[in-house]
């Protein structure tokens, strides 16, 4: 059974930064594609960013420069630097197995002043 667990998310002020992260079990961590989602209020969930099991990476136009996407494969891990936050980033974000297609149950991002 895959289990996806975020953490890391809060509230930050315009301009500060976050780090998120995602603990994955019951999937052979090392060899899935894994993605970060995010879903604003009354808007669909989009990519945030996508990285393979290789550790190749792909970013959304509104999260490059900004974010980064990491992975630790022995700790069955992965990561979402942001940084220079600003309040269109605010919603749940989500971690994704692209393989399984299984999702976590998300962690509040909020920026606001």
């Amino acid at each position: 059974q895959v289990q996806l667990v975020e953490s890391g998310g809060g509230l930050v002020q315009p301009g500060g930064s976050l780090r998120l992260s995602c603990a994955a079990s019951g999937i052979i961590f090392k060899v899935s594609a894994m993605g970060w989602y995010r879903q604003a209020p009354g808007k669909q969930r989009e990519l945030v960013a996508r990285i393979s099991s290789g550790g190749s990476t792909n970013y959304a136009d509104s999260a490059k420069g900004r974010f980064t996407i990491s992975r630790d494969n022995a700790k069955n891990m992965m990561f979402l630097q942001m940084n220079n936050l600003k309040p269109e980033d605010t919603g749940v974000y989500y971690c994704k197995n692209e393989v399984r297609g299984s999702w976590g149950q998300g962690t509040q991002v909020t920026v606001s002043s």
